[in-house]
């Protein structure tokens, strides 16, 4: 099971990167916060601070993913090509 399925580049998910050094991801729908933080932190070589959830009404599962603050969403971003 891919757990990280695709970054979500919304106006409102640019703005987080910059004010909550946060970044918003669509995930398969049976992933677990736990294993979402494994994946985040081993693909890009961060810190995860924590991992909050939403399911989708169309049964889909976007999670924002919150980073210390020694790592920078901003350079994560940069890496997805969002900014």
């Amino acid at each position: 099971m891919q757990v990280l399925l695709h970054p979500v580049s919304t106006e409102k998910a640019i703005e987080m990167i910059n004010s909550k050094n946060t970044i918003t991801y669509m995930v398969d729908q049976r992933a677990k916060k736990s294993e979402i933080k494994e994946e985040f932190e081993k693909m890009f070589n961060v810190k995860v601070e924590s991992v909050s959830t939403a399911n989708m009404p169309n049964n889909t599962k976007k999670v924002f993913i919150k980073l210390v603050p020694a790592s920078k969403a901003g350079d994560v971003a940069v890496k997805l090509k969002l900014v």
